[in-house]
């Protein structure tokens, strides 16, 4: 029946997780905004035991169920991509079944799925929570970016996997500090890493501290161009102003179609060849389901991984 949690999951062990996070009931929960501190990736030596039946709605909690080794059900995808953030096995992403797109979920496909819990997140799925709540025990919890390390710690308490969590927050500042320690090594602490993305529908925009990929910049040590050294998670980038976007590196991904996204048509603008970083060579594309969707900590350890082989330290 709606509302009620099936027998695959220990009704107990659900709700113990939930409880955690002040929720609970016969399947209706929601966070309005509580956080908890941080998380990463670290594997545990040990096989996890199953977990619930999960439906993700967007990519963070997509991270955070597959970071703690519950591969979800049904998962939403964003709405200009074809598919789920491919830093995932193939074999994980054929488990799950697409159900609808990231703000806009199918809930007649999470109803069929049976879910025992579904996550996602306030922004996106705050209109649709009524509905979910009547599938299935439902987390939503804050979108913006810059508390995703604690997002992941109401997932994982979610999921019964706080230890785990922990494991993982612990080797995540681990694997940061030695990649600000390599950083330094090779004289580049401290160097201004400008964050570029085009995304369809929007203007070009550039990324601040607050955002996911600024706050794994601010986590190793590195420092930012004066127009995206701001406690914002974007700011719009005009073709007239393109010359902001320079940086002693500059990292840019396209969200969707370059053409549609305007990639095509900066990249190619007498404004972007002028930029010191892009006559030095130092202007390089990234993988925008990984620095821009990969909000979590399996994303964010690869993201360290080839910042560092980016920067050539």
């Amino acid at each position: 029946m709606p509302g009620q949690i099936p027998h695959r999951l220990a009704r107990r062990t659900l709700l113990a997780g939930l409880a955690g996070l002040g929720l609970g009931g016969a399947g209706l929960t929601a966070c309005a905004g509580t956080t908890a501190t941080t998380a990463d990736s670290a594997a545990s030596a040990t096989t996890p035991p199953p977990g619930p039946r999960v439906v993700v709605l967007d990519t963070a909690a997509l991270d955070s169920a597959m970071t703690l080794g519950i591969t979800p059900v049904g998962a939403a995808r964003a709405p200009a991509d074809t598919g789920l953030p491919d830093y995932w096995p193939a074999s994980r992403l054929a488990e799950i079944t697409t159900v609808g797109e990231i703000g806009a979920p199918d809930t007649a496909v999470v109803r069929r799925l049976r879910p025992d819990l579904v996550l996602g997140n306030q922004v996106s799925d705050g209109a649709h929570y009524e509905t979910l709540r009547r599938v299935a025990p439902t987390l939503l919890t804050p979108a913006a970016a810059q508390v995703w390390k604690s997002n992941f710690l109401q997932h994982a308490q979610a999921l019964d996997r706080r230890a785990a969590a922990d494991a993982f927050t612990t080797a995540y500042q681990r694997h940061a500090a030695q990649v600000a320690q390599a950083l330094a090594a090779a004289g580049l602490g401290g160097r201004r890493i400008s964050l570029v993305r085009f995304a369809e529908n929007a203007p070009p925009r550039m990324y601040g501290r607050q955002s996911f990929p600024g706050t794994l910049l601010t986590d190793v040590q590195l420092g930012r161009p004066d127009p995206q050294d701001t406690d914002q998670a974007e700011i719009d980038l005009p073709a007239d102003q393109i010359a902001r976007a320079d940086g002693d590196f500059i990292l840019y991904a396209t969200y969707g179609d370059p053409v549609a996204s305007g990639a095509t048509a900066t990249l190619a603008s007498p404004g972007w060849q002028a930029l010191g970083a892009v006559r030095a060579h130092r202007a390089f594309p990234v993988d925008d389901r990984l620095w821009f969707q990969g909000v979590g900590y399996t994303g964010a350890n690869a993201v360290l991984d080839e910042l560092q082989h980016l920067l050539g330290a």
